[in-house]
């Protein structure tokens, strides 16, 4: 047990009360929001996301520390199966009060430091030590989008453990089932660093123009199936017509050399 866990604070779960004025954070940056839709599309494309499920970023978490109460807003998070979720549009959760603790959440780097890594033990506490000790989240990722680097925590004995990737450089994540990992290139009009998804075979979960662009691809492909096949069905037409004709002229020919040996006075049955 380390010392952080020792002096671990009283913790009370309430609910904010509707007039309770959470903390304005701006988005640094337009890639974090985009960043966040992109995580949420290919989930949802794949039917990974249940109606119950609370997917959302810069959301506020919320949690009464001794006598304070604490707010912090991830850059992304799921919540797994919220009973009683309704569709009316929520300011912040409270774990174990409104249903069960994020199964993940994420904190992208922008320029300026956020206290993502600030193991702060006192109010307001710092973002690493609120998700391991307060709410006690099982997996933290925390995303440098202008490198690329990215590193995964996952809760074990109530410390978080760098997990380890595997040989393409993606994390396995047993308690949700997937894959995550980094790839670059273009989304939109925008080429940079992104989270994406893979499933437990390999296969990258695709975005929505991906899964356009991969369908019209599998169009084009049957198309030109089928043209092919045409074409082998237009020449063995053609070639069997030839034949017909062939077979047509030589029957002709043979008639007509018939012909004339009898006007010789041959029979061509003792000939043959």
């Amino acid at each position: 047990m380390t010392l952080i866990q020792l002096h671990r604070p009283a913790i009370t779960w309430e609910i904010l009360p509707a007039d309770f004025i959470l903390p304005d954070d701006p988005v640094e940056n337009n890639l974090q929001p985009l960043l966040a839709a992109a995580l949420r599309e290919s989930l949802e494309l794949a039917g990974l996301i249940l109606i119950a499920d609370v997917i959302a970023t810069n959301f506020g978490l919320c949690a009464k520390v001794a006598d304070k109460t604490v707010v912090k807003a991830p850059d992304w998070l799921w919540i797994r199966d919220v009973p009683g979720l309704d569709s009316q549009i929520r300011r912040s959760y409270t774990p174990h009060a409104e249903g069960p603790v994020p199964l993940i959440v994420m904190e992208f780097i922008s320029e300026t430091e956020g206290q993502e890594y600030s193991l702060n033990p006192h109010y307001p506490y710092g973002k690493w030590y609120f998700y391991e000790q307060i709410l006690q989240v099982p997996i933290y990722v925390i995303f440098h989008p202008y490198t690329g680097e990215l590193d995964v925590y996952c809760l074990q004995e109530n410390s978080y453990h760098l997990q380890i990737t595997d040989e393409y450089g993606r994390y396995w994540l047993p308690e949700i089932g997937l894959f995550l990992g980094v790839w670059q290139g273009s989304r939109g009009q925008i080429n940079a660093n992104w989270l994406r998804w893979w499933d437990s075979s390999g296969n990258l979960l695709l975005w929505g123009k991906e899964l356009v662009e991969q369908e019209q691809q599998r169009v084009i492909q049957e198309y030109q199936r089928a043209e092919q096949e045409r074409q082998r069905a237009e020449q063995e037409h053609q070639r069997a017509e030839q034949v017909t004709s062939d077979l047509e002229q030589e029957r002709s020919t043979r008639q007509l050399l018939e012909a004339k040996l009898r006007e010789l006075g041959f029979d061509p049955g003792q000939l043959s």
